[in-house]
């Protein structure tokens, strides 16, 4: 009689008390509440951290020209990572876009400050708008051959793109004979400079804001209202969360992929518009790093590497995460061959608690 009253009494217990009484309730929501904080808050916690660490160690990092210096650094990178958002949300991956920046920065720099013969006809020197639809037409034409060649020819999206990045490079160091656009005589002897619109697109401000930042954020909140309200949008994270499930419910998984590259393609062309802007010329090599910065910004900002969750919110974050870290860096005189240590180092451990947080976060979940 004592045995099963002793059961009867224990199934009678709480199910928190069962594993230890108040105590082990307790455990369970406390730690359950920090990991959901942690799982949404992560990457804007590190990003305060690391900027009040940097305020602390140096004196500079606050003035109001580093500040917009920080933002003009990281608009870029911002751009970039917006388009490989949308590709890594649809469980695809791209490597081309620091590539697809330089020649399309390119090819509409050589429009945009020089007579060009093609056919017979003689185009050129075209004003900033045509210099802009330019880079444009370039960028998506390179976006759709990377989604064309992964959707049609079966190929991974990380070895389609890499192929195309040697490939672009390649094309854009013939169209640019290895120089930068404008030359030195260029400039010097036939007065070809690129149009002020363009300087001021990547050097320009508006109320002391930087222009190429006002850009970076019109990218973003466009790519914010695609994912949230346009049909594209979901049909982009129903791809890269479950890709068959996606196929049976009606979607077109193909042509979202596409669409996803021509994006990614779009927007490299308007960071290439913006660098040219900036540096006040183009190169077939320029944002060489960008292809790797895109995607650890991306990873930063809470991106599932996997597809299928995540959003263009955190990889602004994330961009800005890798611009305070680069600029600090540099307040604080440490070598360029250590910056690049500490950044991969960051990138490494970032993807680490990525991981490790959305498994823990699954299982009290």
């Amino acid at each position: 009689m004592r045995k099963k009253q002793t059961g009867e009494s224990k199934d009678l217990l709480h199910p928190n008390e069962q594993h230890g009484g108040k105590k082990a309730g307790r455990s369970w929501i406390v730690p359950k509440a920090v990991t959901e904080m942690i799982a949404r808050m992560g990457a804007v916690i590190a990003l305060v951290l690391l900027v009040i660490y940097l305020a602390i160690v140096s004196p500079y990092f606050l003035q109001p020209s580093n500040l917009v210096n920080i933002a003009r650094q990281s608009a870029i990178t911002a751009i970039l990572a917006t388009g490989q958002t949308l590709v890594i949300l649809s469980a695809g991956i791209d490597l081309s876009v620091g590539a697809i920046a330089a020649i399309s920065a390119s090819a509409a720099a050589i429009f945009m400050t020089q007579r060009v013969e093609i056919l017979g006809m003689s185009i050129g020197p075209v004003n900033f708008f045509a210099g802009l639809l330019i880079a444009l037409a370039t960028g998506g034409l390179a976006g759709a051959f990377n989604g064309f060649i992964i959707t049609r020819g079966r190929i991974p999206d990380f070895i389609a793109t890499l192929g195309s990045l040697t490939i672009l490079r390649g094309f854009a160091l013939l169209i640019t004979g290895g120089l930068p656009v404008p030359s030195h005589m260029t400039a010097t002897e036939l007065k070809g400079y690129l149009p002020e619109e363009v300087v001021w697109m990547g050097a320009g401000n508006i109320l002391g804001i930087p222009s190429a930042g006002i850009i970076a954020l019109v990218v973003i909140i466009f790519g914010w209202f695609l994912l949230r309200y346009l049909v594209l949008g979901r049909s982009i994270l129903a791809v890269g969360g479950n890709q068959e499930a996606a196929r049976v419910s009606g979607i077109h998984v193909e042509r979202t992929k596409i669409m996803v590259y021509v994006l990614s393609g779009l927007m490299a062309a308007v960071a290439g518009f913006v660098l040219a802007g900036r540096l006040n010329s183009a190169n077939a090599l320029m944002a060489s790093e960008e292809n790797l910065r895109s995607i650890a910004a991306v990873i930063i900002g809470g991106t599932n590497l996997f597809g299928g969750e995540g959003g263009v919110i955190g990889s602004l974050i994330g961009a800005l995460t890798l611009g305070v870290l680069s600029n600090g860096l540099n307040l604080l005189n440490v070598s360029a061959f250590w910056q690049r240590i500490v950044q991969g180092m960051v990138i490494i451990v970032v993807v680490v608690f990525d991981q490790w947080r959305r498994r823990h976060f699954t299982t009290l979940r």
